[in-house]
């Protein structure tokens, strides 16, 4: 089988030579798209290929769009995908080798192990598995004895191999700022990508980027039919800008409307964080402990660290309020929750 890499890159010159040299030597073809670099990434890229193999691509706000241009400039049997800051282990790139020489055509996609030790806007996990590796070529086959079909879905072989991401930085600005062009372009998008939008919003937007999003997703709840989990987590999402906002009447809409039943572990650390505000400690304890035990939807964040901050916070808050073994008390619980809050470590795979 032979491989080809794959990549769009733009100002990519602190971290690329890290990405091709744990890839390149596997490949028989490099295919670099650049979208506008300003740096010595091109200068990187032709240690790695040729020139007839760098390509320029005018980016218009669309990853697909520029992946899809990238894929067409490839020749290989299969395509492998990758991003500047990503990289391979040794062993895992001894891994994608024994792969090659093994790798059966019938299967059109390889999955790996995608694992972000530090900074993450979208994970809940420490490495999940996503598609890296695509068969070029799909042929369709006939399957079932009787009342044959067309297989449509893909063969995919779930690997072993773990593709490190190491960003330098959290691209957040960019993204929103792709997603809200794209929203305005076109009106209506894909329900998964609004999880994703409001994922990475709830995570890591400041106010004024959550105002912009909050202002989009009531839009989508009025022009559109959305699943009872997109609800959900958009009406979280709105109340997290409430709150963040100082809009006590429309944090009060949202919630009301999402503790009934089993409340999320983000909906609880809000309220937590309203009461914790309001210098109401008492029962922003209670929120608090009601988040860790809680599921999140959102950020898994909320029912660890975030929430027994929250805490330590809290009964830090308390200790200062009382006096003699009572404030003893709460100062030990405080110093309890700020440890258990650094040692919390978000599960590696589900």
């Amino acid at each position: 089988m032979t491989f080809s890499l794959c990549m769009i890159v733009k100002n990519e010159a602190a971290v690329l030579d890290r990405c091709l040299s744990s890839l390149a030597d596997l490949m028989d073809e490099v295919v670099i798209v650049d979208t506008g670099s300003t740096d010595d990434t091109l200068k990187i890229a032709r240690k790695y290929t040729d020139e007839e193999h760098i390509h320029h691509f005018d980016w218009v706000d669309d990853f697909a769009a520029a992946r899809n241009y990238a894929f067409s400039l490839c020749t290989k049997d299969y395509i492998y995908t990758a991003d500047a800051d990503e990289y391979l282990e040794k062993k895992d790139h001894d891994a994608l080798l024994q792969l090659k020489s093994v790798l059966m055509p019938e299967v059109e996609v390889v999955q790996m192990h995608y694992y972000e030790p530090r900074l993450s806007s979208v994970l809940n996990t420490v490495s999940e598995y996503r598609p890296k590796l695509f068969k070029r070529v799909r042929s369709f086959t006939w399957i079932d004895p009787i009342h044959e079909r067309i297989r449509t879905e893909p063969l995919v072989f779930d690997s072993d191999i773990t593709v490190t991401h190491l960003p330098q930085k959290l691209h957040v600005d960019r993204d929103f700022l792709v997603f809200e062009k794209a929203y305005e372009k076109q009106g209506r998008l894909s329900h998964q990508l609004y999880g994703m939008y409001l994922r990475e919003l709830y995570r890591s937007g400041n106010l004024e980027q959550l105002s912009r999003g909050s202002r989009i997703i009531t839009r989508i709840l009025a022009e559109e039919s959305v699943s009872d989990d997109l609800f959900l987590d958009m009406y979280t999402l709105l109340a997290r800008q409430a709150r963040l906002a100082g809009d006590l009447a429309g944090f009060l809409t949202y919630t009301a409307r999402l503790l009934p039943g089993e409340p999320s572990s983000e909906i609880c650390y809000e309220m937590g964080e309203y009461l914790y505000g309001a210098g109401r400690f008492t029962e922003s304890a209670y929120w608090y402990e009601s988040a860790l035990g809680q599921s999140p939807r959102l950020d898994i964040h909320s029912s660890g660290d975030l929430s027994l901050r929250g805490l330590a916070r809290t009964y830090g808050q308390l200790s200062e309020q009382s006096a003699g073994e009572m404030s003893d008390l709460y100062r030990q619980k405080a110093s309890e929750y700020e440890d258990a809050a650094d040692h919390w470590q978000m599960p590696e795979e589900i």
